[in-house]
């Protein structure tokens, strides 16, 4: 029992390679996620056809989709959290 104690010791402030690989396997999953949602926020602001069309007496306005818009915006906001959560080392 006491070995236990020793061995989670020596390696629980340098983390180990499992640890390491789980660090590198959610800096590339927040990268993506991220690349993706800035990818889905452009598209629906500036490429794809406008959802909307408002018609006032002093012209026509279109207005994109937004809800690609804020999925797009929530996605790479949290992609790019996950990237720099994984990617910052902790002091202990």
């Amino acid at each position: 029992m006491a070995t236990r104690c020793v061995i989670i010791k020596s390696t629980g402030g340098h983390g180990g390679p499992l640890l390491q690989k789980v660090k590198t396997l959610l800096l590339i999953v927040g990268i993506l996620v991220a690349t993706a949602g800035g990818v889905i926020t452009y598209r629906a602001l500036y490429v794809e056809p406008k959802t909307a069309v408002v018609i006032t007496e002093t012209g026509i306005r279109q207005l994109p989709n937004q809800a690609r818009v804020v999925g797009g915006a929530l996605l790479f906001v949290g992609g790019s959290a996950l990237a720099l959560y994984a990617a910052t080392r902790k002091v202990r």
